[in-house]
């Protein structure tokens, strides 16, 4: 059984909503209880994708509220707390149990909940004369949300921000890193495996990396430890691997323009937990929901745009004639003389039709949705030449550069100010090396359509850190911001460095590359420089390369620190299935950004070291 985050998370979640009791084989508890469940903002996020409300009334839950609602008491009923371990939710708890707003209290924390928060409940409690309420206390280590079956984000915001800016502290990295590492624990905990960790060298992946290596020896030690089942989920008895970047690994793709539908329905309508919302023909929005309920999403997210709209034709040609042959089917013969036999053909007929009518009806909502979704794009894509600015910052990527005739009319063109301001990042990041004059003059023709450039500047600026530091040995890793500038400076080098290391000939992304490279396993000078960490095996041997370890390897986690992206999710499915046999890959990130909200992010850096132009809004 390949792992499937999503089905595992979702038994998790149903077995806690029945009170944490074994499910039988429709999903439910044996004996069936009525209950409340109450959540946090965080964890109302982890069940959105995953649970909808006929799923809570099917597990007894009849009311659901945000913990920080006021909230009247419903006595003689069980409530199950899903919320994060804070000081916060603890203290909102002991009030509830305080003023007996429910029978009894059945608290689940999204991940392990702290020693010192657990004295504070248990003393709040005890003082409150409220301890017997408090039926349970479990740790649940759901701490991410899944929405796809092979795609996870731990929601940590502005991660990318936080871990280059040039004034954090030692301090303030560490705690990021642990808030990662914990996500990626909770992630293995549900999935019930230890994988082999492979990361870059140097940066947020190594950090991240080393710390969850320590994390995951240490909880083996335990006896009987969230992993001691953990064969049974695994597709062979050989362990995943676990292959951890950072976001400085490849800029480009988290920047770049797409026109494959799933990634562009994500940039251009604000794709989020699986839902958005578009103007509808008549004024007021329609929401939708786009998850592995839709057939259509399913098959085509990964298709060009043109190509999805030839399949909406072709799915609405093939509805109106299965329709139509309905009709004909139950019209009866006209003229024809009655008799028995044409009454039981008929009979039968019509209730053939009445029996295709569900699935008739289900066919023709999708074909609508992905009309009105296909409708509002396209009139982005005109009204913003999203066509033009994907095909060009494709070319420039192949190429490694852009005509100077083709630059500037697409810069003073259609589109917002930062499909032009993410257009002329990656014109910087797709060339090698660029004359100053011209760098000048795509900057003024920015400031001209009134664009804030401090993200622009601050790629220019780790850009040319690439020179100045080429002669320079490693940072000290006691430095947090010196170690931080010379690693920009490689990454972006890694960026920079041409085509052959950026895209191969069939436009693959250089990660999804170095991922097939690190399930193989074999001796490759790509990933030569890639830290093996084992949590099974002798510390000693941690950071080192050994027989035990190659591949090839059925099953990966991919996990990008610092935002990831459709794009990337879209190239590794896609490696995943012209594997022979068919591989497994899931694609996870700290967060799931579109192209403007990363270059928000750069911007926000750029500002942080004094770049680039202020009080320009960007629209």
């Amino acid at each position: 059984m390949a792992l499937n985050l999503r089905q595992r998370q979702t038994e998790c979640i149903t077995r806690m909503l029945n009170l944490n009791q074994p499910v039988n084989s429709s999903g439910t508890a044996n004996e069936e209880v009525y209950k409340i469940l109450i959540y946090d903002k965080f964890c109302q996020d982890i069940l959105s994708p995953l649970i909808h409300v006929k799923d809570l009334r099917k597990h007894g839950v009849t009311l659901y509220f945000l913990i920080d609602k006021d909230r009247k008491p419903v006595h003689d009923v069980p409530a199950v707390y899903f919320v994060q371990p804070t000081q916060l939710n603890v203290q909102r708890v002991i009030a509830d149990a305080s003023r007996s707003l429910y029978d009894s209290f059945h608290l689940n924390f999204s991940s392990s909940i702290p020693r010192l928060l657990l004295e504070d409940l248990a003393s709040g409690t005890l003082n409150s004369d409220s301890i017997q309420r408090i039926s349970k206390v479990h740790d649940q280590y759901l701490e991410f949300v899944t929405l796809e079956d092979n795609l996870f984000s731990l929601a940590n915001k502005s991660c990318y921000v936080q871990l280059n800016d040039p004034s954090a502290g030692d301090r303030e990295i560490e705690e990021i890193i642990e808030k990662i590492a914990s996500g990626l624990f909770c992630v293995l905990a549900t999935l019930a495996v230890v994988p082999i960790i492979r990361c870059q060298r140097g940066g947020p992946a190594e950090m991240v990396a080393s710390l969850l290596d320590q994390r995951l020896r240490d909880h083996l030690l335990a006896k009987n430890n969230l992993f001691s089942e953990g064969g049974n989920f695994t597709s062979s008895f050989q362990r995943p691997i676990l292959c951890l970047f950072d976001r400085n690994f490849e800029l480009s793709v988290a920047i770049q323009h797409d026109f494959r539908y799933r990634p562009l329905v994500h940039d251009v309508l604000g794709l989020r937990l699986n839902r958005l919302s578009v103007q509808g023909e008549k004024g007021g929005m329609k929401y939708f929901e786009l998850d592995r309920s839709d057939p259509f999403w399913v098959a085509n997210g990964s298709l060009e745009f043109p190509e999805v709209a030839v399949e909406i034709e072709t799915q609405l040609n093939k509805y109106k004639k299965d329709v139509d042959e309905v009709n004909r089917r139950t019209g009866g013969n006209e003229g024809a003389e009655f008799d028995g036999t044409d009454l039981i053909g008929n009979t039968k007929h019509l209730m053939n039709a009445v029996n295709s009518l569900p699935e008739l009806t289900e066919r023709k909502q999708v074909i609508d949705k992905h009309t009105n979704i296909a409708t509002v794009l396209l009139g982005e894509i005109k009204e913003r030449s999203l066509d033009s600015f994907a095909k060009k910052e494709s070319d420039m990527m192949v190429r490694g550069s852009i005509d100077r005739n083709e630059l500037l009319p697409v810069l003073k063109g259609k589109g917002t100010k930062l499909d032009k301001l993410r257009f002329a990042i990656m014109y910087l990041i797709s060339s090698e090396s660029i004359p100053p004059s011209e760098v000048e003059m795509v900057e003024d023709a920015l400031r001209e359509s009134e664009v804030d450039t401090s993200a622009f500047q601050y790629v220019k600026k780790i850009k040319s850190l690439n020179v100045s530091l080429a002669s320079t040995n490693s940072a000290s890793r006691s430095n947090i911001v010196d170690w931080a500038e010379k690693f920009y400076g490689q990454s972006i080098s890694a960026v920079t460095a041409g085509v052959k290391n950026l895209l191969s000939t069939d436009h693959q992304l250089a990660l999804t590359r170095t991922v097939e490279a690190l399930m193989e396993g074999k001796l490759n000078p790509e990933i030569d420089s890639f830290l093996v960490f084992d949590p099974r095996a002798p510390k000693s041997s941690s950071g080192t390369s050994g027989s035990h370890l190659k591949g090839p390897f059925k099953e990966a986690i991919v996990f990008m620190v610092g935002g990831g992206n459709y794009v990337e999710y879209g190239s590794l499915q896609e490696l995943a299935h012209r594997q022979q046999p068919v591989k497994h890959v899931i694609y996870g990130t700290t967060e799931i950004l579109t192209g403007s909200e990363f270059v928000e992010q750069l911007g926000l850096l750029g500002k942080k070291m004094g770049l680039g132009s202020s009080g320009v809004a960007l629209t």
